[in-house]
């Protein structure tokens, strides 16, 4: 099984790749942001006592299914009434390939239109790591 370090690396690479994204520190955590939004929360780089290593998405289609995730539940701070789950990367996480869709659908979900149809227009998605 992989573990949660080569997970969280080939999300946040693949997110780096979208168009206009780039990464953020706020408040000591890395995430990803595309015109200034956040739509992909890595957390901290470490696991401490009180935080695992976990991913946070925005999924307005997708929400129902992340949050049948074992341990998954909506993200805090309000944030889950938006459609923002949080999803460990420990234990049994879904295949790398299920959060890198929802990587992109949560990019989808932030990202300006314009974004979003560059990204339809490319011959083929961003290749995961």
């Amino acid at each position: 099984m992989e573990n949660w370090r080569e997970i969280r690396r080939s999300l946040h690479e693949f997110a780096l790749r979208l168009p206009e994204a780039y990464e953020d520190h706020p408040w000591g955590d890395t995430v990803v942001k595309v015109n200034k939004k956040i739509f992909l929360f890595l957390g901290v780089d470490e696991p401490t006592e009180r935080w695992g290593p976990t991913v946070g998405v925005k999924l307005p289609e997708s929400n129902g299914h992340a949050l049948a995730v074992e341990g998954a539940r909506p993200s805090g701070y309000g944030l889950g009434r938006s459609g923002w789950v949080t999803i460990p990367l420990t234990g049994r996480p879904p295949e790398t390939e299920v959060l890198l869709d929802w990587v992109e659908e949560s990019y989808r979900a932030v990202a300006p239109k314009k974004l979003v149809a560059l990204l339809d227009a490319a011959d083929e998605p961003p290749a995961a790591g």
